[in-house]
């Protein structure tokens, strides 16, 4: 599950998942066991427009033994004011979110969705990796995929056994802040990328949040951009399409941003698969900009 210079995949495929898993009756291994190193898939099925969907869904079939994580109230903290519509969780409440899914440090965790190329699979992944958590894929394809492939689909939960929560704790290095965006707006584009749709981000509609349009010097690089059937694109033409996009700044000094967080980890998602490591991202992203009335915005191309 590794590449060949050591980093952990992040993405597998649902041939490779399903090999993970017992071959005779498809239930993750180790399921109700105390140790911490089975498999543990979670499904993160959720819809922006409707935050009962992903509960729905799960229930009605998951891949057999998953457990469910719900956006907003696993992967965020609704509380938090000014950091936009999905702000970060706190620290100490997502380790023991994660303990309670059965993850230990030495857990294989694959992470999946349904919607076009995994949004809210990809924000548990960074934050499992924030969490200093190495052992964490994303299902390509998602739960699409897994069906598509003729693997069988469950109603059954079964409840994991909790560990103590999970012995980390989110590291803010890895999360630009809006002071740092703020400082930063007269540096050559490219290191502040913006993964909303287009329409969005010229501000031509804006359907989620009170204000339309961009942080200046932002460039635009629509997430939905870095998949195919709903699959993330191959490494070597995401390589070549986000080179253009951040130019010739490192990686590491590129900032990724989105409407509330969620779709700027996909982004980074891609950049990983493309071998472009380190990015950050800002995760207020532009609900959490325009919260301050003070901070400029841009519109148009």
């Amino acid at each position: 599950m590794t590449d060949i210079e050591g980093r952990w995949n992040p993405l597998v495929d649902a041939a490779s998942l399903a090999a993970m898993l017992d071959a005779d009756t498809l239930r993750v291994v180790d399921a109700r066991a105390t140790a911490s190193t089975a498999v543990r898939v979670v499904d993160a099925r959720f819809s922006l427009t409707d935050a009962q969907a992903g509960a729905a869904q799960y229930a009605a079939g998951h891949i057999p033994g998953a457990v469910h994580a719900d956006l907003d109230h696993d992967l965020s903290d609704k509380r938090s004011v000014g950091h936009g519509r999905h702000p970060l969780p706190d620290s100490a409440s997502f380790a023991a979110t994660v303990g309670r899914w059965g993850i230990g440090p030495d857990t294989q965790v694959v992470v999946y969705d349904a919607a076009e190329g995994s949004m809210a699979a990809a924000r548990l992944w960074w934050l499992l990796r924030l969490m200093g958590h190495a052992r964490v894929s994303v299902l390509d394809g998602g739960f699409a995929a897994w069906q598509q492939s003729g693997l069988p689909v469950s109603t059954e939960v079964i409840p994991p056994a909790a560990l103590p929560p999970y012995p980390g704790q989110l590291d803010g290095r890895q999360v630009a802040s809006a002071d740092e965006v703020s400082m930063r707006l007269k540096h050559a584009a490219g290191w502040l990328v913006d993964a909303r749709a287009n329409e969005r981000f010229r501000g031509a509609v804006e359907p989620l949040d009170p204000v339309a349009g961009h942080v200046p010097g932002a460039v635009n690089r629509p997430f939905a951009l870095n998949v195919v059937d709903g699959r993330m694109r191959p490494a070597d033409e995401l390589r070549a399409e986000l080179q253009q996009v951040i130019g010739a700044h490192d990686p590491a000094q590129v900032v990724l941003m989105c409407g509330s967080g969620v779709t700027a980890c996909h982004l980074l998602l891609a950049m990983e698969s493309a071998g472009l490591h380190g990015a950050r991202v800002y995760a207020d992203s532009w609900s959490g900009w325009i919260s301050d009335p003070a901070r400029p915005v841009a519109t148009g191309a």
